[in-house]
This record gives structure tokens, sequence and C-alpha cells, in this order.
């Protein structure tokens, strides 16, 4: 059975051009991307991405549909129909997975249309769109849901879920806990560290407190055969190259040794 494939999410460049990204990562000897749908053209076209990943020798594992709230005008603002339009453009592209957040808890509309929709999005495009774990917004001492199935227990309906082990750390969630709740359900993982204080780091592995090591060695274990995507903030790098170039080589690294087993 094969073992996870590590992939790279292009988020980590989110301002720059989608080909620049990919000749930065595979300079790094990365051979799999997730591509973060943003306001590139490049990341919005099928044509383009499949042209762009053969130059450079990458293989694109996946697309993030444009969710966040820095893309939420991008394709519209139907969050179905943004859904329905990255999973249009990955089966064009060959990608056989969509990642999304869910939607806000004042979208009860979107909310209802997804569940009604997704089905037949995935059966028609044979695209596999995955949801993703949420975590609350703490204002002062108390926190904020701004998401729809952001508790567990919440996720118990969704057939496809994408494991983000810095949204379970703020959410103080253990990885291998949810790892094991969520089943053959799990899909794809956004992989990164968390500083522990509360907030969404998406720190490098390793600068921050998640025992993620264990958590990959469980993955391998489990026989999770899904894409294990690097989503890191690297900004505080972005202007140094030498030292971008030594932390993508590191990353790229230690995670393929784990999942080497």
């Amino acid at each position: 059975m094969a073992g996870p494939r590590l992939l790279f999410s292009t988020a980590a460049f989110f301002a720059r051009p989608l080909g620049d990204t990919f000749g930065v990562v595979a300079a790094c000897g990365y051979t799999g991307v997730e591509v973060m749908v943003t306001r590139d053209p490049a990341s919005q076209d099928a044509t383009v991405m499949r042209k762009l990943a053969a130059e450079h020798g990458l293989e694109i594992g996946a697309i993030h549909a444009p969710s966040l709230l820095l893309t939420r005008r991008i394709w519209g603002t139907d969050p179905v129909g943004k859904i329905e339009r990255a999973a249009e453009v990955a089966a064009d592209a060959g990608v056989p997975t969509v990642v999304t957040h869910p939607p806000y808890r004042w979208q009860r509309g979107y909310r209802r249309r997804l569940n009604e929709t997704l089905p037949s999005v995935e059966a028609r495009t044979g695209v596999t769109v995955g949801i993703e774990n949420m975590f609350p917004i703490h204002v002062g001492s108390r926190p904020l849901m701004l998401h729809a199935n952001q508790d567990l227990d919440e996720l118990e309906g969704i057939p496809h879920l994408v494991l983000d082990t810095s949204h379970a750390a703020v959410a103080k969630h253990d990885l291998i806990d949810v790892r094991r709740r969520f089943g053959d359900r799990l899909r794809h993982v956004h992989l990164s560290d968390n500083a522990g204080r509360g907030w969404d780091s998406h720190l490098p592995p390793g600068q921050g407190v998640l025992a993620l090591g264990a958590f990959l060695d469980d993955l391998v274990a489990c026989g999770y055969a899904g894409a294990v995507s690097l989503e890191v903030d690297l900004r505080r790098y972005l202007t140094e190259p030498r030292e971008l170039n030594a932390i993508l080589v590191r990353m790229r690294e230690e995670v393929e040794s784990r999942l080497a087993g």
C-alpha cells in the first residue's frame, strides 16, 4: 500500500506569481504541491497550472478553494459556487482533491446547500472535496465561534475531512485523537506547528509546541495514504533566499523521513 504523499502548499507564497513559487519549491526538492487559489490568474486556470507544473517537474495534489477572508471575492461571493468552480478546475487539471473551509455560522443557506450539493459535485467531477477542521477566535477570554462544523461533533456527517494541525492546536484538540475520530474520512492533512498561544500560527515543524513527529508516525502506522501538505507561514524568510531555501529543504527532509516509516 502506498504511504502518505508530501505536498507543499503555495499559500506560503500567497502574493507571489505561481510560476515563481513552483520554481522555488521544485529547486528545494519537492515533487508535489497544493495550489492555493489567489488573485493570480495562473492559480485559477487549469491549463496554466498543468503547464507550469510540467515545466518544474511537479504534480499538483490538491487545490485550496478561495474560502479565506483574503480570497472572499475570488470567483464571486457564493461559497457553494466557489467549491463547484474549484472542483471543475481541479478535474480539468487532473487534481484529485479540493480543500475548503466550512461555512461561517451566519451562512445558514450555504450550510444547507453544501450538504445538498457536495455529493453531486464530487460525482460530476470525480474530485474529492475535503472540509477542514476550524477553531474558535478568542475575544478577550471568550471564544467566538465563527464557523459552522467547528466542533468535532459537527463534523460527523461530513464524508471527507481535512485535518489542519495548527487549527486543532488552537481548538485544544489532540492530533492523534482527531485522526482517530476522523477515521477513514480523513483525506488530506495540513501540517504545521503552533506556538501554543491561542492563535493560528502555522509555524514550520519544530518551531512550536506540537508533537508532529509522533503524529506523522501515527499516520503511517494507521495506513493513511492521502496527502500531507506543508501549509506554513514563511513570511520571515521571504526576503532571505538562503534562509528560505534552508527551511524548505529542512522541512522536506524531516517530513519525508517520517513518512517513509
